[in-house]
């Protein structure tokens, strides 16, 4: 009988902390997950961190009860993937010198402001091609350097959220290259720490060390750590890293095909060879990672979404109960194309506190609450169209097809407007954790079940639909140029 190959997946995100068990179909064969959330900082209580100890110890619960339901001689590896950004500094006793800032703190809102005091901002994106986010890694060290420059002083390495819990595990003070390319420390063009960068701030390139490659054997599980999380002592430690770009791998989505994120924000994203981060990409809000495979480029652009129609559910259709949503795109789906005039412009809901929220327009005194829905899903589709355009010209390719995951990909209705709005075909995928399918890939390969990342992805079995642009494709054209 042919035994199982199993990979663990230690997957941790600002509302859950999980382990996953997979199997080499791709299958979550087992899985158990614990609340997270941020506390306040210690020193600074109008600040927020995680608790790194916290996180650990539900790390340590969940992966005791998914391996207590598996033999330990069927596991292969294991891997740890989280939100990008985050991470502390650590002694080289292993000791952290302070708490992980969560990237939901708003400490660095003013170190982002001031950054052309270290470096213009436009040759700081060219240099990262990535947006100047508050939350980056660049703020926070700037930050500590501002406020605890004894503690750069005494400290060995910059480990980044992913490698905090792998040495925990028993592996090296080693950081990985996915994790650096969301810290605005990097240059895009090299894959590597951008010496131009570092030397503005005023931090060694020692600080963050050598990254590792996905898929690179970082460590093995210590006896300690065995006894910690059930784990078999000794097993390979595989360096991931951020849940991103192991979410787009694990969709399964090609080169320069677009993969679409759907959920409170959606999040739109190309595996690419190429990328620009000039003026234009930088006011088009274009921000480009690393890909787990070398040579690539994550090119991605968000905006909020279900987070829209939630708003309009709680609103407009408080009467529907737990069938709320099937009810909202029923009665929907019977609402013409260009939803009888009514325009929800894209930016309804805007990041910016100052923005002066958005606007509804087209409103006659027969207007019902679904027109408002579609035309909310309408205006979505439209954003989606004007970020597929983005993207195409930061990468230089044309799309063929948009992958689609999450939550707002169960929408029938939104998924056929998205297709007929932007003209290309939308397919969506069976699989729910892609992120940690795509850690799973990386462990595989490391393991010798594959030849390479890619491989390990083509032994997986994605089942898909696909809406293909419909007879409203030409009178959305017509009403949306």
């Amino acid at each position: 009988m042919t035994r199982q190959k199993i990979s663990i997946v230690f997957d941790c995100g600002a509302t859950n902390v999980k382990v996953h068990a997979i199997d080499e179909k791709g299958d979550i064969v087992q899985s158990a997950s614990y609340p997270n959330n941020t506390r306040p900082d210690p020193f600074y209580p109008e600040y927020r961190i995680w608790d790194v100890d916290e996180i650990w110890d539900k790390f340590c619960m969940a992966s005791h009860e998914v391996t207590a339901n598996l033999d330990s001689e069927d596991i292969i590896g294991a891997s740890v993937t989280t939100f990008g950004v985050d991470g502390a500094l650590f002694n080289r006793e292993g000791k952290m010198l302070y708490p992980m800032i969560s990237w939901q703190c708003e400490r660095t809102i003013q170190v982002m402001k001031d950054i052309d005091k270290y470096i213009p901002l436009a040759e700081l994106y060219r240099e990262s091609a990535l947006l100047p986010f508050n939350f980056n890694t660049i703020n926070k060290l700037i930050w500590l350097r501002e406020n605890h420059p004894d503690l750069i002083e005494k400290a060995h390495r910059w480990l980044f959220a992913p490698s905090i819990f792998t040495f925990m595990l028993g592996g090296e003070m080693k950081n990985d290259i996915s994790m650096a390319g969301t810290s605005m420390l990097t240059s895009a063009s090299d894959r590597d720490l951008s010496r131009l960068i570092l030397d503005s701030i005023g931090i060694e390139p020692g600080l963050i060390g050598e990254l590792a490659e996905a898929g690179e054997i970082t460590g093995r599980v210590s006896e300690q750590a065995s006894q910690a999380t059930g784990l078999p002592a000794g097993i390979p430690l595989v360096a991931s890293g951020h849940d991103t770009q192991f979410a787009v791998f694990g969709s399964g989505a090609g080169i320069n095909q677009p993969v679409l994120s759907s959920g409170t924000w959606e999040i739109l994203m190309v595996r690419s060879g190429k990328y620009r981060s000039g003026r234009e990409q930088l006011d088009n809000s274009i921000s480009t990672e690393l890909d787990p495979v070398p040579g690539l480029y994550n090119i991605g652009k968000q905006w909020i979404a279900s987070g829209m129609l939630e708003w309009a559910g709680r609103n407009m259709f408080p009467d529907c109960g737990e069938d709320m949503h099937e009810k909202m795109i029923s009665l929907a789906s019977k609402v013409p194309p260009g939803s009888k005039g009514i325009r929800v412009v894209p930016e309804f809901f805007e990041e910016s506190k100052e923005s002066g929220g958005g606007q509804i327009s087209g409103l006659r005194m027969e207007s019902t609450r679904e027109e408002i829905y579609r035309a909310m899903l309408e205006a979505l589709s439209r954003k989606l169209r004007d970020g597929m355009k983005a993207l195409e010209k930061a990468g230089g390719f044309t799309t063929d097809n948009i992958l689609c995951v999450g939550g707002g990909s169960k929408n029938r209705l939104w998924n056929q407007i998205r297709a007929d709005i932007t003209g290309v075909p939308l397919t969506v995928i069976d699989k729910k954790e892609t992120t940690v399918l795509g850690a799973a890939m990386f462990i595989m390969y490391a393991a010798g079940l594959a030849s390479s990342p890619e491989e390990a992805r083509n032994m997986i079995s994605f089942k898909t639909e696909a809406f293909e642009p419909g007879e409203n494709f030409r009178t959305y054209r017509k009403i949306f140029k």
